[in-house]
């Protein structure tokens, strides 16, 4: 039976631009009928995955330029530039049984994602094998000049986060990983659109009687509440991670963590938009993940309140429907940690927590008991 936890979340952001589409603009979707902001599950994997890789101390990297990095690696050791770009391409054409092709620029055709010290292993496996390499330079078809097995064996490495989060590499049989990890794109709970923000940036050195700016245009902002989700499988999560239920209650209580209180980056600079959550609820469930995003397929309206505290109510609203749908079954364990507010009822979404933390702690002891029987 797959184990599953579930992490919602609503959270206030002001003025930002956190996610923007190909001409600058917030991105948004129609949910409801309703506009709304919207920022990708790719933009904020991006940075979850960060955390938990600094947490962990074990960095991945997401890259088309092993062979850029093997090359210049090598020159630094003092190998001719020719002989050097020859072993970064090699590095790619030996992987596997067909070869992993490159461009150019000398850049991978696909996306490779690896330790990022499995860069300095291939390097060490080029400096091993450089007579070799430099009896093969110049041929036109020089082949898999490098052993293909170790070539092979280094690019395939996981990390946790690989194992949480996945990996898609047809090229080379094995490599891929069905990520543990699924993140929804967040959107706002209430009808939201861009807004337009005109600037200008004053010329230092201008003389007093000189009039204007020195630079002007205009940029694209939003702000609102927003509805976030992930989910975990934990099952998958044990499987990919050989079955570690330490590393396991690791990497899970590490997810939730900043899942919780990570933020994309854009533009932070010229919005500062730090905020975290004002509501979280964790769920652990052992038949199949539930969002509860369509607590605002009906946008959130505005009160005096604003939106946030509306779509907290919202949220436990929807959560209360569901748990009477579903029969609370299949649900081992539930609870929510939030801003103190009297007015509404939050009992829908499980016992209450002081901190994310505490409330995190519980979900995991949940899930992965320390005894390592699951729940």
């Amino acid at each position: 039976m797959a184990l599953f936890l579930d992490l919602s979340a609503t959270q206030s952001v002001p003025a930002a631009n956190l996610n923007r589409d190909d001409l600058g603009s917030p991105k948004t979707v129609r949910y409801g009928n309703a506009p709304r902001i919207r920022v990708s599950s790719q933009s904020w994997k991006r940075v979850i995955r960060h955390g938990v890789e600094q947490d962990l101390g074990e960095k991945a990297a997401r890259t088309r330029l092993v062979p850029v990095k093997v090359r210049q690696a090598l020159e630094r050791a003092g190998w001719p530039a020719e002989l050097a770009e020859f072993a970064g391409v090699q590095v790619a054409a030996s992987a596997g049984k067909k070869g992993i092709g490159t461009e150019r620029e000398g850049h991978t055709s696909v996306l490779l994602f690896l330790p990022e010290s499995g860069l300095e292993e291939l390097v060490a496996v080029c400096v091993e094998h450089r007579e070799h390499l430099e009896k093969n330079k110049g041929k036109k078809k020089p082949g898999q000049t490098l052993p293909a097995d170790r070539i092979e064996e280094i690019l395939k490495r996981r990390t946790a986060s690989i194992s949480l989060l996945g990996r898609m590499l047809a090229e080379l049989p094995g490599a891929n990983v069905d990520g543990a990890a699924q993140v929804a794109h967040a959107f706002t709970t209430h009808a939201a659109e861009p807004q337009r923000d005109y600037f200008t940036a004053v010329d230092d050195w201008l003389g007093e009687a000189d009039t204007g700016s020195g630079h002007l245009d205009t940029s694209e902002f939003s702000a609102g509440v927003f509805y976030r989700y992930a989910t975990v499988n934990i099952t998958d999560l044990l499987t990919n991670l050989d079955g570690d239920h330490k590393a396991a209650r690791t990497v899970l209580g590490s997810f939730a963590e900043h899942f919780l209180l990570s933020l994309p980056q854009a533009k932070k600079n010229s919005t500062a938009p730090h905020t975290v959550p004002d509501l979280a609820h964790l769920a652990v469930r052992t038949q199949r993940p539930l969002s509860l995003a369509a607590a605002f397929e009906t946008p959130v309206k505005h009160s005096d309140d604003g939106f946030a505290r509306a779509s907290r109510a919202a949220l436990a609203a929807h959560a209360h429907d569901l748990n009477r749908l579903t029969g609370n079954r299949h649900r081992s364990f539930h609870g929510h940690a939030a801003l103190a507010d009297n007015t509404v009822d939050l009992a829908p979404l499980g016992p209450a927590h002081d901190s994310f933390y505490d409330l995190i702690d519980a979900a995991v002891d949940a899930a992965l008991p320390v005894s390592g029987e699951q729940a």
